[in-house]
């Protein structure tokens, strides 16, 4: 069972990180405008995101992202055994995404991105971005809407790409993967651990603010 848990978890976070990279690679291509790039970077992402969610939930969660994976073992729903074989599947996911992405377009499997993404207003938007993530989707469960969560999730996502300055990564995972494309959705190496910190300190945020939220209306009943 374990194993096709991680299965899907490594297949889900490997077709999103493909599909981050290859659509900012075609985006790239097709215009020399950055709002179109973002655009199309943006529908492939949400689209793919339903899909993904829609179709894995059953199997693993689907998860496809550390940050995920570590609330739901903070609120037990998962044990911390299951969060780190889930995280390593997802990182190594995203990596074999980014390197297929990379294959399609022509690019090295491994071509180290040179894309600087640096400052505190990144650093705010991955917080933000991350906190609201995690807010939705334990709110979802909670209010035993779970089958909306892979439009929420999606539609939060795309939403964030315009919204946050750091077209909200919000996915440690996605991070690690992004920095092994020098491609339109890249990310520096030495810009992933400020990426990274924000999504940590984001999900907290997000899960606390949850629990605040849901106590209080539990106390008002």
């Amino acid at each position: 069972m374990i194993r096709t848990k991680l299965a899907s978890e490594f297949l889900g976070t490997a077709t999103l990180l493909a599909t981050v990279v290859g659509s900012g690679a075609m985006a790239t291509n097709l215009s020399n405008d950055v709002g179109v790039q973002l655009l199309i970077n943006t529908i492939a992402t949400v689209f793919v995101l339903y899909i993904l969610i829609t179709l894995l939930a059953p199997i693993s969660g689907a998860h496809f992202n550390p940050v995920v994976s570590a609330i739901s073992a903070l609120a037990k729903e998962i044990s911390a055994k299951t969060f780190v074989l889930y995280s390593g599947a997802q990182i190594a996911g995203a990596a074999v995404g980014a390197g297929l992405a990379n294959l399609m377009f022509e690019y090295p499997l491994i071509d180290i991105s040179q894309k600087e993404r640096t400052g505190s207003n990144l650093f705010l938007s991955e917080v933000l971005a991350t906190a609201g993530l995690l807010f939705i989707i334990n709110l979802a469960v909670s209010q035993k809407e779970s089958k909306k969560i892979p439009r929420l999730v999606a539609a939060w996502i795309g939403a964030a790409y315009f919204f946050t300055s750091s077209t909200s990564f919000a996915n440690p995972a996605a991070v690690i993967g992004r920095t092994l494309s020098d491609t339109f959705s890249g990310i520096a190496p030495r810009s992933a651990p400020l990426f990274i910190l924000a999504e940590i300190i984001g999900a907290l945020l997000g899960y606390l603010a949850f629990k605040a939220l849901t106590s209080k209306s539990k106390k008002r009943k």
